[in-house]
């Protein structure tokens, strides 16, 4: 057994509001490397710990975590639509295992999610079928949040059982850093909306899709010109929460509550839970390094861009 982690912001604006062509391109030379990392590594397992926007999960029943036993991307914003080959019965013994170690997850048999998850399996494996993946789900914008300890607690019940499995694991984060996009708040809202995020939006009509597209490709827009106009980005804050996970001081984190993160960074900036649970998930195997840190704030994808790899000593 062995393992290689690799945590990747994702954005659902890139190729829709892009920033200028040599960040462009040194952003894909980043994501080229890590690709060529991970092939290398040539891993037989993924367990990829995600957020969703509204998309797969909602206030019908909005577990803090839950582990697909079975799971599909819809494709919004022109990422990868389709089935992941999960593997059910490992899925199901690290569901058992993360409850017999004091974790509550939910499962899901149905699992639905979005770019969050399809974009690091495409960017970095080339495709959704590539390598078996256990998507693990991280609700980061329906309050009430898990915290950073439970987070972290999580990954350390999966990094535990996975360690016990004579597999090459993959451990991927999908996260941006400091963000905050137009994210509907169901206190905010009422009537369609306020349903929508009750559960009629797991299957949007094709228009109002497109509508909802456009309204976050605007919002960016506007960002760009006016940086005022959503919530600013948070380099200090970014570079710090990197140090600390390449410091392996992911309990320091558990003293930051949820509105303190949000004023801090952002509302959407809980997606680095995701990034939190894969480091604490290969802390429990070991000490560990981390290496290929790449960090660039930018506005046109109303996020702090970041990309980090790690590797047992």
């Amino acid at each position: 057994m062995s393992f290689y982690l690799h945590c990747l912001s994702h954005t659902p604006l890139m190729g829709h509001v892009d920033p200028a062509p040599e960040i462009l391109a040194e952003v894909h030379a980043v994501i080229h490397a890590a690709r060529q990392r991970i092939a290398e590594f040539a891993p037989e397992l993924v367990i990829l710990f995600t957020p969703d926007h509204y998309n797969g999960f909602f206030y019908d029943l909005m577990p803090s975590f839950c582990i697909g036993m079975a799971a599909h991307t819809i494709g919004d914003f022109g990422t990868l639509a389709g089935s992941l080959s999960v593997p059910q019965e490992l899925a199901e013994s690290c569901a058992a295992a993360v409850l017999a170690a004091g974790v509550d997850s939910a499962v899901s048999y149905r699992m639905q999610l979005d770019h969050g998850a399809a974009q690091p399996l495409e960017m970095l494996l080339g495709g959704l079928r590539e390598v078996p993946v256990i998507p693990v789900f991280i609700n980061s914008v329906a309050t009430p949040l898990p915290s950073f300890q439970r987070a972290r607690l999580l990954g350390e019940a999966i990094g535990s059982w996975a360690s016990g499995l004579d597999k090459r694991v993959l451990l991927l984060g999908s996260g941006g850093l400091s963000h905050q996009p137009p994210v509907p708040e169901l206190a905010k809202v009422d009537g369609l909306m306020a349903d929508r995020l009750k559960g009629s939006g797991r299957h949007l009509p094709a228009d109002e899709r497109e509508a909802r597209t456009q309204r976050v490709i605007l919002a960016a827009q506007r960002f760009v010109e006016d940086p005022n106009s959503l919530h600013p980005l948070n380099p200090e804050w970014d570079q710090w929460f990197l140090d600390i996970l390449s410091e392996a001081r992911m309990a320091e984190l558990d003293s930051l509550g949820n509105a303190e993160l949000s004023a801090l960074a952002g509302k959407s900036t809980h997606e680095v839970k995701t990034w939190v649970a894969a480091f604490a998930a290969l802390s429990s195997y070991g000490a560990y390094r981390t290496s290929d840190r790449y960090y660039r704030p930018v506005r046109e994808w109303i996020a702090g861009f970041g990309s980090l790899s790690a590797q047992p000593l």
